[in-house]
């Protein structure tokens, strides 16, 4: 069915969050502040979750378990699921691939080339099903490293093998927390040291808020309905522009096809000059001119339109 672009702000977007950070510095509290999430808690690390945080959960020892328990049935009462951590996730997983294929393992029970390539498209079909079929958030958690660059120490996420780029493929936004200060932060703006993927508006460095008594785990809920609000304003000044385009051109279309003379032609020159174009319309109304142009047996250079004789 084709739909108009004014529809993308009448739905609420499903957001894709990466998460790195050190161990301890609040992942899953800040992970669990997404809109009504379900914990899997593959890390098995829920006790670390202060437990006025604490949001009900699953604990899948394979990932077979795992995907029986991500069925439409079982999460159906829950916005957002958050894997914690994604690199325990990609463990499982990687048991998973050399059970169903004896090639994806190595003899001392590591994957091979072959299981990281397994392992790298389940990752990106699970992430997949769980937002274009579960119809959830998703926040996956990892752990960060420190990697040497030189003089310059940079954050990488803490996954073993070519699983590191399909881990990001699928994210519409992603970063790593951090301390600045007394602060804990969220960094959403790629830069010199860690890589990080924002949109819609969002980026640079976000202040998570201390949870005193009395403020609500609210940080990524309110973090997505911003992401939802700047879609829509992007989808008004989008069809803003769009009816602009279509009355500019109208209007040139009338103005461009009225020309029956190299007076009337030259006359027009200056009037397109003055125009203050719109999406596409500057490449648009030059080429209509030149077509009118061609079509009246003139031609046109830096001077202007001249008889074809001269």
């Amino acid at each position: 069915m084709i739909q108009q672009p004014s529809a993308i702000a009448k739905k609420e977007k499903k957001i894709r969050l990466l998460i790195g950070g050190y161990p301890g510095i609040g992942k899953s509290t800040v992970a669990l502040s997404a809109p009504n999430p379900l914990h899997i808690d593959v890390d098995r690390g829920i006790d670390r979750v202060p437990a006025p945080f604490r949001k009900p959960f699953i604990q899948s020892a394979t990932y077979e378990e795992l995907k029986d328990d991500l069925v439409p049935e079982t999460v159906k009462d829950f916005d957002t699921l958050v894997f914690d951590t994604g690199g325990q996730l990609i463990k499982l997983m990687s048991g998973w691939a050399i059970r169903q294929n004896p090639a994806h393992g190595q003899k001392d029970g590591s994957l091979s080339l072959k299981g990281y390539g397994a392992v790298g498209r389940e990752f990106e079909r699970l992430m997949n099903y769980c937002y274009y079929e579960l119809n959830k958030h998703i926040v996956v958690l990892f752990h960060a490293k420190e990697d040497k660059d030189g003089d310059n120490t940079r954050l990488r996420l803490l996954v073993e093998g070519q699983t590191k780029d399909n881990v990001w493929q699928p994210m519409d936004l992603g970063g790593f927390m951090e301390m600045n200060g007394n602060t804990r932060t969220l960094g959403l703006t790629n830069c010199e040291r860690y890589y990080a993927k924002g949109t819609h508006g969002i980026k640079g460095i976000l202040p998570i808020p201390e949870l005193n008594p009395g403020v609500a785990n609210d940080f990524l809920s309110r973090l997505f309905t911003k992401v939802n609000e700047n879609i829509a304003a992007e989808s008004v000044e989008a069809d803003a522009a769009k009816d602009e385009y279509d009355r500019l051109m109208a209007d040139m279309h009338q103005l461009i096809s009225g020309i029956t003379t190299l007076e009337e032609a030259n006359a027009v020159i200056p009037e397109m000059k003055k125009i203050k174009h719109v999406l596409t319309s500057q490449k648009e109304i030059r080429s209509m001119f030149a077509k009118r142009v061609k079509e009246l047996g003139f031609i046109q250079d830096k001077q202007g339109v001249h008889p074809c004789n001269t």
